[in-house]
C-alpha cells in the first residue's frame, strides 16, 4: 500500500539566517509566534515552505527558529525562542506532548471524547490544528510550511493519542498552492473514512463529516457554552441561530426544551443537525422535544419571525466571524449590534440571549459592550448574567490568540 505522505519533501538541512528589526525582537522575546515580512531586514538566502528559519539578534545571537513561509505575510511562523533549539523528531513529539497533556482531563472524560489536541499558535505550533473525534484525528494546515515536517508530527500524534485513521484537511490559501499530490480530506494514515464518523459529547452521540465539512468537521469550541444551554433549558422553546451542526439545538433538546428551531443557511448542515437529534431519540427528553428547522439567511429569517409574533424562551446567536481583519472590525460590532437586536424581538420578556463572538480581532469588552448597546437601542431592560471564553482544550497561549467569547442576558 502506497504511503500517502512518501510525496512530501523532506526538511532542507540549510538553515536561513534572518535579521529582524528591534520591535521584531522585542516581540519574539514577548512569545509572539508570528515574524512579519515587514519586520525582516535581511535573509540569507531564499527558502522554500517549511525550511527552517534562525533568527539572530543584532549581537548574531540567536533568538528564535520556525518554519519559512515565503508566501505569506506572516514569514516565520516561530516555534521556539530564547536559548538554541534543534527540530526534530524528538522535538516534535515533545511539543506536541506537551500539548496533548493539557487535555488530559477531557481524555480521561468517558462521556466525551471529541476534542482539540492541538490549537496552533496558542500551543507554540502556529498554523497546525489536530482535532480529535473517537478514534479519528484531523490535521488542518494553514501553512504549507508545515509539508515537510508532517510525517513527524502524525507520528508524533499517534505515539501521544493512538488513533485508527488520520484525514489530512487543507486551509484554503494552502489548497489553493503545491500539495505534493495531497488533497483535503486526505486519509494519511489508517483506513478510508465510511461516511460521517460518530462521537460523543457529554454523553450525547453526533455525527462529524471529518473530510467535507466546516473547519475539521464540528465546532469543538462551543462545548462549555452547549453544556451550560442545556442545564436551563428545561421547559424552554429555543431558537438555535447559525445552528450549523445542530450542537446546541440538541443540548437543549437533551436538557428538556420542549421545542427547539434552528436556522442555518445551509441546508447540508442542518440535515446533519437533524441527524444527530435523531442520534439520541432513546434520550427521552429529545424524544419527546418538537424540532423545526429553516434554511435561509439568519437576519432575514428573524425579521420574519418577528413579524410573526414567534417568541421564545432561549435565543442563542453563534455566528461565524464577522472580522477577517482589523479593518472590518466595525462593520463586525454594526451586525453584532444588529442581530442582539433582533434576537431579542424574538426572545420573551424573561427568557435569555447568549450571543457569541469568534471574531478574534474583536475583543470581548467591545463585544459585550456593543451588545449591551444594541439591547438599550432596542429598549430592552436586561440583566448580564455571565460571559464565558475559551474551553480548556482552546488554551490561549499568546497576547492575540483569545476570539471565542459569550454572553448570556436576561432579557
Amino acid at each position: 500500500m502506497t504511503d500517502p505522505l512518501s510525496s512530501l519533501p523532506e526538511p532542507d538541512d540549510r538553515r536561513l539566517a534572518v535579521r529582524v528589526t528591534a520591535d521584531a525582537l522585542r516581540q519574539l522575546r514577548g512569545g509572539s509566534p508570528w515574524l512579519y515580512d515587514g519586520s525582516i531586514t535581511s535573509v540569507s538566502h531564499e527558502g522554500d515552505p517549511g525550511d527552517l528559519a534562525v533568527v539572530f539578534d543584532h549581537d548574531r545571537k540567536f533568538a528564535a527558529i520556525g518554519l519559512y513561509d515565503p508566501s505569506s505575510p506572516i514569514r516565520v511562523k516561530v516555534l521556539h525562542a530564547g536559548d538554541p533549539q534543534q527540530i526534530d523528531a524528538g522535538f516534535w513529539r515533545s511539543r506536541i506532548g506537551t500539548a496533548v497533556e493539557r487535555r488530559s482531563a477531557l481524555a480521561d472524560d468517558p462521556g466525551t471524547n471529541a476534542y482539540r489536541l492541538v490549537h496552533g499558535e496558542n500551543d507554540a505550533l502556529p498554523g497546525l490544528v489536530a482535532d480529535r473525534y473517537a478514534d479519528t484525528i484531523v490535521v488542518k494546515l494553514y501553512s504549507p510550511a508545515w509539508f515537510p515536517h508532517l510525517r513527524p508530527v502524525v507520528d508524533a500524534l499517534l505515539a501521544h493519542r493512538p488513533a485508527e485513521r488520520v484525514v489530512l484537511r487543507l486551509g484554503r490559501s494552502v489548497a489553493a498552492g503545491e500539495t505534493f499530490g495531497l488533497v483535503d480530506g486526505d486519509v494519511v494514515h489508517g483506513p478510508a473514512v465510511a461516511g460521517p464518523v460518530r462521537f460523543v459529547e457529554r454523553h450525547l452521540s453526533m455525527e462529524a463529516d471529518v473530510v467535507h465539512g466546516q473547519k475539521t468537521g464540528h465546532f469543538l469550541d462551543q462545548r462549555d457554552n452547549r453544556a451550560l444551554v442545556r442545564g436551563m433549558a428545561s421547559g424552554t422553546d429555543v431558537l438555535d441561530v447559525f445552528a450549523s451542526t445542530g450542537g446546541f439545538a440538541l443540548s437543549a433538546a437533551a436538557g428538556g426544551a420542549t421545542s427547539v428551531h434552528l436556522i442555518d443557511q445551509s441546508a447540508p448542515a442542518l440535515a446533519t443537525a437533524e441527524r444527530n437529534l435523531a442520534h439520541n431519540r432513546h434520550l427521552p427528553e429529545v424524544r419527546r422535544c418538537a424540532v423545526h428547522t429553516t434554511v435561509g439567511d439568519a437576519f432575514e429569517v428573524l425579521q420574519r419571525l418577528a413579524g410573526r409574533d414567534e417568541r421564545f424562551d432561549i435565543v442563542v446567536v453563534d455566528p461565524p466571524s464577522f472580522a477577517s481583519n482589523q479593518a472590518a472590525v466595525p462593520r463586525a460590532l454594526a451586525a453584532y449590534g444588529r442581530l442582539t437586536r433582533l434576537a431579542l424581538a424574538v426572545t420573551k420578556p424573561g427568557g435569555t440571549l447568549v450571543q457569541a463572538s469568534c471574531s478574534s480581532r474583536v475583543t470581548a469588552d467591545d463585544f459585550a459592550q456593543t451588545v449591551l448597546d444594541a439591547a438599550a437601542s432596542a429598549k430592552r431592560e436586561v440583566v448580564e448574567l455571565r460571559r464565558t471564553g475559551h474551553a480548556v482544550d482552546h488554551p490561549i497561549g499568546f497576547e492575540f490568540g483569545a476570539y471565542l467569547k459569550a454572553i448570556y442576558l436576561r432579557a
